[in-house]
């Protein structure tokens, strides 16, 4: 397991994300991410999966299908009250109601009520005025711009985070905002890519990679660890010099 970034000039970080990237769809295969009907859905679905797993932001935007709940006419005129009853399956409902209702506010009065125009604006743009919404995180704002608005924003979460430290890429404990950047840098600004490598690493975190009793010796990204990898490196060199071994 890594303790943090590997120096040196061998590393190539770049194509090494490109190499997790290959081995983790070959493994998992694609995951069609984000799992919604709508633009809006997917909204809704971003902000309802904050701290809770997809399966209760999930069983919660049923229970908005069910009640109509999943269009902007009806969201305008439901309660702040109401609404936290139908999402209570997401957990910290009325928080989450709050900012439903915040984000449809603040649509109807700088885009006129029209997702289109959010997305429409420049990309930079969209971010830094979703951001000024209570409730709205970057990560929950970055998830809307690249599931919603197919723009190419990394969304670096926790599991995220979690991978890319055990593997030597970033320091324990990086923020959100240095994962992101370190992950901008080095693949290319493609929506596409961002939307499936995302999903791939929480699929390899939920499975493989967990805060407790990670399942290294089995998951597809094992070969990469520092670690393992250092040793594989060595063995393709062959045996050590006398200066490699500190012998004088």
């Amino acid at each position: 397991m890594g303790s943090g970034p590997q120096k040196g000039k061998s590393r190539n970080t770049g194509r090494e994300l490109r190499r997790y990237f290959r081995v983790l769809l070959r493994h998992f295969g694609p995951q069609r991410w984000w799992p919604a009907k709508t633009r809006l859905e997917v909204i809704l679905g971003a902000i309802l999966t904050q701290n809770t797993s997809w399966r209760n932001a999930e069983l919660a935007l049923g229970r908005l299908r069910q009640s109509g709940l999943h269009r902007l006419d009806r969201l305008r005129q439901v309660s702040q009250v109401e609404l936290a009853k139908h999402i209570r399956a997401a957990g910290f409902f009325r928080q989450k109601a709050r900012t439903i209702r915040n984000f449809t506010a603040w649509l109807d009065c700088q885009c006129g009520g029209v997702l289109s125009k959010l997305f429409a604006l420049p990309a930079r743009e969209a971010r830094r005025e979703l951001l000024t919404i209570s409730g709205l995180g970057p990560e929950t704002v970055d998830a809307i711009l690249l599931y919603a608005g197919r723009h190419p924003f990394f969304v670096a979460d926790a599991y995220t985070r979690r991978v890319l430290e055990r593997h030597g890429l970033l320091p324990t404990g990086a923020s959100y905002s240095d994962a992101q950047k370190l992950l901008q840098r080095h693949l290319p600004r493609d929506h596409v890519l961002y939307n499936e490598f995302h999903a791939l690493l929480v699929e390899v975190g939920k499975r493989f990679c967990r805060r407790e009793s990670p399942k290294c010796e089995v998951c597809p990204l094992q070969p990469f660890l520092p670690g393992v990898l250092a040793h594989r490196q060595r063995r393709n060199r062959g045996p050590a010099s006398p200066t490699e071994r500190g012998i004088s």
